[in-house]
C-alpha cells in the first residue's frame, strides 16, 4: 500500500488545494483524491509534485510494507 503526506506538506507551505491544483495543471478534485489516498498519481504527476515541493518523490509517497503473516 502506498500512502502520502501531501496534505501536511501542502498546508505547511500555506497552499490551498486550489493553489496546488493550479500550479500542477490538474483539478482541485484530483488534489483532494490524492490527499485522501483514493487516487495514485501517474509517475509524471508524482515527479511534478515532488519538484513543486522540492523534495524527493519518496518523501511524499511512502510504500507501507506490512508482513503477510508467513
Amino acid at each position: 500500500m502506498i500512502r502520502n503526506i501531501l496534505r501536511p506538506t501542502r498546508e505547511a507551505r500555506g497552499l490551498t488545494q486550489a493553489d496546488l491544483a493550479q500550479a500542477l495543471g490538474v483539478s482541485r478534485q484530483t488534489v483532494i483524491s490524492l490527499e485522501q489516498g483514493r487516487y495514485l498519481p501517474s509517475l509524471e504527476l508524482a515527479i511534478r509534485l515532488a519538484r513543486h515541493f522540492a523534495v524527493p518523490v519518496e518523501q511524499l509517497f511512502l510504500l507501507d510494507i506490512t508482513p503477510d503473516g508467513d
